[in-house]
């Protein structure tokens, strides 16, 4: 999902003092979140840590997977995604046809797929590229200890409460109404269609990596610590699986699948109303779950919960792993498409309905049709973000043609 997520570095003990400060933070936080809201909450925000853990463990990355492939024909990423996304509607399907899961109603993200999907995605694709990260990315690579995706994640939370002044503008556009290929379909004939699709695009890599490099190019690897699955790396299938299963956890907890950025246009406009701006009285403010988040605490909107205990599971993951070391010296072409990567990123997210995680994988999970559209739009934008990174210094992965 990041550019930290590209390479790993050699084995290195276990840092104590960021492993301490985060466990102490995932254990209180979780028992004040019990005390204050609920138990439920308090697991989502677990839930929200493992979720960093495995991100960071299994460096699951959205957009350097999305780069590799474009620039360089390597699919291993783009594999891995398509297993996740395998699983995923193999546990959603059912329990959204049936409306039920565990005695408790279930519902998908489930979105109008229209000129906004396109224009947003294609914009946060762009956005990937330049700011580094996505939307998953740029919380566990906040939380691993990448100060650059500190900059990138300032202006995601402005792109996205600017995005939501906007609104009004993009949702009169022209669009397909909100289609559920569950509903549509039925649960059966949805899977089998996903599942042809997954591996189709799956086999598509495969035979473009084999043109490109003669054989499926060899994942860089490194000695393991004692304890690979507590320490890390983790193969990215382990981390495919993690993500689907604890996404499946958010389904059963909160009702609903897990999403990241609209807790990003909520944060930005608490701190646009605590600087005077009316955005209350912006029409996506005034719609009855966004005013209630609103004039709610940030520890009661499920999102945000979740969100932070990625960034802190995140500093677990990278204090276990012994690479939990800030750097502050970036340079200055690398903090302007930071800037631009960010605010692309949360202008396009609130256009689509939601980012690599709401629209694509939670979206297409759901049976979401606006799902497939985020897709095909942002995996565009992610070509031109691509070969726009060399004017802002920042690196394209490439191997030599003969590499195993």
């Amino acid at each position: 999902m990041s550019d930290l997520a590209s390479t790993f570095s050699r084995r290195a003990d276990i840092d104590p003092g960021p492993l301490g400060v985060a466990l102490l933070l995932i254990v209180a936080g979780a028992l004040y979140l019990a005390q204050t809201v609920s138990a439920v909450q308090a697991a989502l925000y677990v839930v929200g840590a493992l979720l960093g853990i495995a991100l960071y463990h299994a460096a699951f990355g959205f957009t350097s997977a999305w780069r590799v492939f474009i620039a360089d024909g390597r699919g291993a990423g783009l594999r891995a995604q398509m297993l996740m996304l395998a699983v995923g509607v193999a546990l959603f399907f059912p329990a959204l046809a049936s409306g039920t899961l565990f005695g408790h109603p279930v519902t998908g993200l489930v979105s109008p797929a229209g000129t906004s999907v396109v224009v947003g995605a294609f914009i946060f694709g762009l956005g990937m590229q330049l700011g580094g990260g996505c939307a998953s990315g740029t919380l566990y690579t906040v939380g691993g200890g990448s100060t650059r995706m500190i900059v990138t994640l300032i202006a995601f939370v402005a792109g996205s409460v600017v995005a939501t002044a906007h609104m009004p503008f993009w949702t009169a556009l022209p669009s397909l109404p909100a289609i559920s290929l569950v509903k549509t379909l039925g649960a059966a004939p949805a899977l089998i269609l996903n599942w042809a699709f997954f591996a189709l695009i799956a086999a598509a890599t495969v035979v473009i990596e084999k043109r490109r490099h003669g054989r499926l190019v060899a994942a860089h690897t490194q000695p393991p610590h004692t304890s690979p699955w507590l320490h890390g790396p983790w193969p990215l299938v382990a981390g495919a699986i993690a993500l689907a299963v604890l996404n499946f956890a958010t389904l059963a907890l909160s009702g609903r699948p897990w999403g990241i950025t609209s807790a990003f246009a909520l944060w930005g406009a608490k701190a646009a109303s605590a600087f005077g701006v009316d955005v209350a009285h912006w029409a996506y403010w005034t719609s009855k779950p966004n005013a209630a988040a609103l004039a709610a605490p940030i520890s009661h909107d499920v999102t945000s919960v979740m969100d932070i205990g990625i960034v802190i599971g995140a500093m677990a993951a990278a204090a276990l792993a012994g690479r939990y070391a800030p750097v502050w010296r970036v340079p200055l072409r690398s903090l302007l498409a930071a800037v631009v990567g960010g605010l692309l990123l949360g202008y396009g997210a609130r256009l689509a309905y939601g980012c690599n995680i709401g629209a694509y994988f939670s979206g297409i999970v759901s049976g979401s049709l606006h799902g497939w559209v985020w897709v095909v739009a942002a995996f565009f934008g992610n070509v031109l973000g691509t070969r726009l990174r060399p004017l802002f210094g920042l690196e394209v992965e490439r191997v030599a043609p003969t590499a195993c």
